[in-house]
Parts: C-alpha cells; structure tokens; sequence
C-alpha cells in the first residue's frame, strides 16, 4: 500500500470522520441552519433546567430536530454541491420534522389506541423509520444500515428461518406499531439517553473546546513530558488522554491532538507510521476516559441499571491501565531508537500554563466533584456548561464573546448528530430484538458455540464487537453487543457492570484494529504514512485494550466494584507488571534490546499475570524479574 500524502487537519476531518463532513451554507440557508441548531440546544437546556417532559414527547421533539439538521447539514450524494441547498434535501428536512411531530401532536390518541395503529399512523411510522435508515446513511454510514436491514429482514422472516432463530414473523403493522410508536424501537432507551445526559455533555465538551481547553492541555502535557525521552510521543499520549475526559470522539481526538503532537514527533525521529499510531491508539482511548467517556457510557448506566458515577468510578483503573500501556510502548520504542526529548529551555513552563489558563479546567473539577456528591448527570452538565462560560471570563485572553457563547449552542447541536441519529437506529434494532426473542436465542446460541466456557464465551463475543465496530460507531455497536454477546456472559455468572464494560471496551478499540482503522487512518493521513502499517502499530501500542477486559471479568475488583481492598492491590501490581511485560516483548526492549525468545517468554510471562490465581501470578512474575535481571546484567 502506497504511503499517504500529508493532509491538514480540515482535509482528514471530512475524509475519515463522517460527522464532519457537513455543507457550507452562505447566506439567510446559513442562517437558518444556524437558528435550528440553537433552537435545539434552547429546547434542550430548556427541558434540564425545568424537567424533561414524557419520554415519548421529549425523545419525539429530539429526533424532529436531528433529523432535520441531518437533512440540511449531510447531502445524499457526495457530488452534490455544498453550498446549496437540493430540493430533495429540503423536502426531507421538513419530513424528518414533522413525522416525529405526528407523534408529538397525537401523543393521547395514539396511548388510546395502543397496538391499534390506524392506516395513517402506519404510513407516518413507515415514513418515520425510513427517514431514520436515510439519516443513518448520511451521518453515520453505509455499515450501520446493512446493520439494520439485516435486523428488519428477519423481523419478516422469522417463520422460514432455521433452528433456534425461527419466529412467527411480523406484520408491517406490528413492526411499524412496536418500531416507531412505542418506547422500545426508535423512541427506546438509547435516544432517551441522548435527549438528556448525552446532549448536556456534548454542549458541555462545546464549550469546553470553546474556551481553549485543548491547547492548554497540548501545552501542560509538553511541559509535564516534553523533555523525558521520546517526549513529543508522551505528550500526545498525555493530552490525547486529558483531551479524551470531554471528547468522544477517537477521530476528532486524532485531529485536534495529532496536527500539533505527529508533526513534533516526526521531527524528534519516529517513522511517521509509529508517529500516527501513537497519537490512533493515545485518542482511541480517550472514549475510555471518565469523566464524560464515550456516549455508549450514558446508555451503559441506563442498561445496568446504575448511577452514571458508577460506570465512571468502574472506567478508572481500567482506563489508567490502558494510558499506561500505551506509555510503555512510546516509552520503550524511544529506548530502543535512543530518541530524546525536546530541550527543556524550548518548552513552555508549567506553572506559567497553570497560572494563565489553569482555570479553564475548574468545570472539569466541578462535574467530577457533582457526580461523586450525587447530582444527577443532567444536573452536573448544566452546572458545568454555565460554568465552562463564567471560567472562561476569568482572564480577558479566554473570555468568550456573546457570539461564541450562541456559537457553542449551534456546535453543540451539530456535534450530537452522529450521536443521535446513532441511537435513533439502534432503536430500530432493539425493537426486532425486544420483539422476536433474537437477543436471548442468539446468547444461547454463543454459548453452546463456546461449549459453555467461558474464556471461548469471551473470545467469541470479542470478535464480534471488533468486527460491528470496524464499520458501526461505538454507541450502537455497544447497543447490539449489549443485547446480543452480553447476555451470554451473564448467564456464565460475569457481574453485568463487567460484561457490558467488557463489549464496551472492544466496540471502541475496533477503532485501531486493521483493516478497518478509522483511528490510525486519520493519523496516517496527518503524518503522511501507510494506513495499514500505522492500524498495525497502533493494534500493538494499544495491546493493553485487548487484554483490559479479559482482566477484569476474571478480577472484577478491578472495576472498583468491591471498594478498595487487598484483593484490588494484588491485582493491579500484577495487571501493571503484566503491561510492562507485553509492552516491552511487542517493542522488543525492556532495560536493552531483547532477543527473540526473550520476547516470547515475557509475552507468556505477561499473559500468566492476566489470568488471576497465585500460582500463574508467581510464575509470571518470576519469568519477569529473571527477563528484568538478565537484561540488567548484560547491560553492565
């Protein structure tokens, strides 16, 4: 594969991440676009300020915003011209607003008549749910829709299907009536959770971004790590990881860091593929970072049945092990090409950064401080996005003009599309599932497929989110994983907080794993290099997600759901001597350059320390300290 030429940020934006890559309207359209977006964020602060109104309505008006926006904002067709408006996008725009507000508007007839749909209501649900397959297309892309065809072909199919998947099939008036006029299809969970939680904090991430949040972590991580060895590689490791804590995006992630950090590392040395995979697998990672995490984290609380704090309490150690990780490999790579930090006259001071724009991550502080304390996550986000706006008042360099505070409302409501009309489709997938049993039938099917074991259980539903996420964005591939592979994990005993972490975990790392590596072609596209070499370097950079999961279903104390307790100590010192040992077999350097089987025993010894129990630990543990002193010997 021919190596990529270096592209700006803007260019690789629009190339590898759908959701930017929107029209550019002049004139009274720009206007109007404008206006409908703010509206929305208006309606949204609106309803968290003063209660949210019943599902159905509050979810009914959500979904009649985004899908209009959607239909302004992406073009059928690639070729269509961007700074005008197609008749045909017009027209779907104003269906995408009403067809959400039939329901709205007929909300008590339509309880009266439950499971009785008139001729009427079965044609605008029918209208309904094709807008939605349509807003799939063009926002999310071409993968998600085969994803929901193939779940409403066999809602039709289900009395010619073989086995354990037979069913007695639906009618288009009980598909359509259960799909699209009720709350466990389109207008289920997943869009609920965006028509509250996700919107708040991704208003919030707005203006976070708004305020120059970004640069000043860029500038604290160059301080902090700048001058060790391989310093521009550890400051993207850092400030794509501090980034992450507002941004859920692995792409977006990849630009706002990578423009800056992969130009600096290339400089100090590092081939541009390894350059690009370090700052793929440093922002795929950040949708693993609390507090705000990926959307897919809002819908876990709801699945699990827990307070969001939990999953963002259970997301730490998890998360910290994952950082780690992939320090170790910039770490080791830059021992093993002797590659040295950038001077320490040449980088910024931290306590100059601190003093300057140090304030701006006070609303960080605060969310984190209101989850903990017990405010709802609706609650805290609204706290902090008026706060994000006051913090940046404190000094005249970070103030925000009038105009960019109704700014950050029209960003805020672009930037949850993809989102939203995500979850809108895996509505259309929950439905069939709710409704013909597939969920459970196909847990059974896995299990018998994996013998009843569990580590061929975990395996088996690992593959399958790797392979939903290559093409489906993390929140619905979490959505179908959760009602699919999950299920057969809970029923071999795994706590459900751990089974939903662990489908989780894999739907985002599907980001930096070959061929489909949306992570690692965004920083190839940055740094010029091959996008397969840089997916392979970024698979390896980024090993500790791959082994995270298995770590803690098999030690779900890692997941800090037991407190903090000796068992918890043991089984992180050994998950951190486990992930200094794979990182440095993968690099081939620990003290000094390994040998060949020097990397596989400590691979082994690595993969020893995963699996809890004294005796494997022992044994890993020895394979490591005997590696560790050999090495240490040799280099005297």
């Amino acid at each position: 594969m021919a190596e990529n030429k270096e592209m700006s940020a803007e260019e690789v934006l629009k190339k590898f991440d759908k959701e930017s890559n929107t029209m550019e309207y002049a004139g009274v359209m720009a206007k109007i676009v404008s206006a409908i977006a703010i509206t929305f964020s208006i309606f949204q602060l609106y309803t968290a300020i003063f209660g949210i109104l019943d599902a159905q309505i509050q979810r009914g008006i959500h979904l009649g915003f985004g899908l209009c926006l959607s239909f302004l904002l992406y073009p059928a067709k690639k070729s269509w011209r961007r700074d005008k408006l197609h008749p045909l996008d017009g027209i779907l725009a104003i269906l995408g607003a009403a067809t959400p507000a039939y329901l709205v508007i007929f909300y008590r007839e339509l309880v009266l008549r439950a499971a009785l749909p008139t001729t009427l209501d079965v044609i605008v649900g029918t209208i309904g749910i094709l807008l939605v397959i349509e807003a799939a297309r063009r926002v999310v892309g071409i993968p998600m829709v085969c994803v929901v065809l193939f779940f409403i072909t066999y809602a039709f199919i289900g009395p010619y299907m073989p086995g354990i998947l037979a069913h007695r099939g639906l009618t288009v008036d009980q598909f359509v009536s259960h799909v699209f006029f009720t709350t466990e299809g389109v207008f289920g969970i997943p869009l609920g959770v965006s028509s509250t939680f996700i919107f708040l904090f991704i208003l919030f991430g707005a203006y976070l971004e708004s305020t120059g949040l970004g640069k000043f972590f860029i500038d604290a991580a160059n301080a902090i790590a700048g001058w060790a060895s391989g310093g521009p590689a550890k400051v993207a490791v850092l400030s794509s990881g501090l980034m992450g804590t507002v941004s859920g995006s692995s792409v977006a992630n990849v630009v706002g860091t990578g423009s800056l950090t992969i130009p600096m590392m290339k400089k100090l040395g590092y081939h541009k593929n390894f350059a690009g995979a370090v700052e793929a697998a440093s922002s795929t990672g950040g949708q693993l970072m609390p507090p705000v995490m990926g959307a897919a984290a809002f819908l876990m609380a709801e699945f699990v049945g827990v307070p969001y704090f939990e999953i963002v309490k259970a997301a730490v150690i998890p998360a910290f092990l994952y950082f780690m990780g992939v320090w170790l490999g910039v770490h080791f790579e830059a021992k093993r090409n002797n590659l040295k930090g950038i001077p320490r006259e040449e980088l910024p001071k931290l306590g100059t950064i601190l003093k300057e724009r140090g304030h701006l991550a006070i609303p960080l502080i605060v969310i984190v401080y209101l989850l903990v304390t017990g405010y709802t996550p609706m609650r805290a986000a609204l706290f902090a996005i008026i706060l994000s706006i006051l913090c940046s008042a404190v000094r005249k360099s970070t103030r925000m003009k009038p105009i960019e505070i109704v700014k950050g409302l029209e960003n805020g409501a672009r930037n949850v599309l993809g989102v939203l009309v995500a979850c809108a489709a895996a509505g259309i997938i929950i439905g069939v599932v709710t409704k013909t049993g597939i969920g459970l039938k196909l847990a059974s099917g896995l299990l018998d497929l994996a013998g009843g074991m569990l580590l061929p259980s975990m395996v088996l539903t690992m593959i399958t989110a790797i392979v939903l996420g290559m093409g489906v964005p993390t929140t619905a591939n979490y959505v179908i994983t959760s009602t699919i592979a999950a299920p057969a994990l809970l029923q071999m005993g795994v706590p459900i907080l751990a089974a939903h972490m662990f489908v989780f975990y894999f739907g985002i790392i599907a980001d930096v794993t070959p061929p489909v590596a949306l992570a690692a072609y965004a920083g190839a596209g940055i740094s010029g290099g091959n996008a397969l070499k840089t997916g392979v370097n970024a698979s390896k950079l980024a090993i500790a997600a791959f082994i995270i999961p298995y770590m803690f279903v098999l030690s779900p104390e890692l997941l800090l759901m037991y407190g903090l307790t000796a068992g918890l100590a043991l089984s992180l010192l050994t998950a951190i001597i486990g992930m200094i040992a794979l990182s440095s077999s993968l690099i081939g350097y620990l003290a000094a350059p390994l040998k060949t089987f020097e990397r596989i025993i400590l691979a082994a010894g690595g993969l020893m320390l995963i699996k809890p129990g004294i005796e494997t630990d022992l044994i890993g543990t020895a394979i490591f300290a005997t590696i560790l002193f050999l090495q240490l010997k040799s280099k005297k």
